[in-house]
């Protein structure tokens, strides 16, 4: 393993991100406060608590996911395709650097910036609800493994991508309404039954319903379903980047 080759990359794209620091961190945290502002404030004084939490806490678990599932695939799509876009990524290709050194180093990164992003936004959230933390340590647990799988995602997308619009495409397109069907602001449980069936087919509502459950002790899925289909999401992304690399499909001429 060629770790001075993975801490080159990881530098190079960490620094990226503490140039634009402020940018980073005022963003998370307005958009956050305009959310409880509008849902927690003015719509949640207006709900009942569901499963037991106030509202304005509930959905705390979706803005996080909603913000960091978002970062990580930004993060990663540029990180890898601006190489793309430049011409370096040959010299990456030619160096002595396997695909897992390569991976490692964009999507840490990418990581670890949509990492911080969901400490802001949790950080923020103490500021206007009171927040109780059941499990932390499986609090932590899911936000890494979310974190690491969609930054894999992000960089299929960065490695996919043939513009900067198609870059913005998944996370606009998909992802963003995927959350927001997810359970994000409510309980599958209040939709009718039909409907939570149907939900059932978001691959996005088991990794909010797990990361609910780490915070208020409930959930809408089962937690093993949970952690079961992020680990899967996150080995099917491996294994796409593997034969990226393998075929050298949109990164060979």
């Amino acid at each position: 393993m060629n770790f001075q080759a993975i801490a080159a990359i990881y530098t190079f794209e960490m620094a990226r991100f503490f140039r634009t620091l402020k940018q980073s961190f005022i963003s998370p945290v307005l958009s956050t406060s305009l959310y409880f502002v509008v849902f927690g404030t003015a719509i949640g004084s207006r709900m009942e608590a569901v499963d037991g939490v106030e509202y304005g806490a509930f959905i705390v678990p979706g803005l996080i996911m909603l913000s960091v599932m978002t970062q990580s695939i930004s993060n990663a799509s540029f990180g890898i395709y601006f190489p793309k876009f430049i011409g370096t990524i040959y010299e990456l290709l030619s160096a002595p650097v396997n695909f897992l050194e390569i991976v490692i180093g964009y999507v840490g990164a990418a990581a670890t910036k949509s990492l911080f992003i969901g400490l802001v936004i949790l950080g923020t959230a103490y500021l206007f609800v009171d927040l109780d933390i059941q499990h932390p340590i499986a609090m932590m647990s899911f936000l890494l493994l979310t974190c690491l799988s969609f930054s894999l995602l992000g960089f299929i997308i960065g490695i996919w991508a043939g513009n900067f619009e198609q870059l913005n495409l998944v996370p606009m397109l998909v992802v963003t309404p995927l959350v927001f069907l997810g359970g994000s602001f409510y309980s599958i449980s209040m939709l009718p039954e039909f409907w939570q069936t149907v939900t059932l087919f978001n691959p996005v509502v088991y990794l909010i319903s797990g990361f609910r459950w780490a915070f208020f002790g409930t959930a809408d899925v089962a937690i093993g379903i949970s952690l079961g289909a992020i680990a899967l999401f996150t080995l099917a992304c491996m294994g796409f980047i593997w034969w990226i690399f393998k075929t050298g499909w949109r990164i060979r001429s």
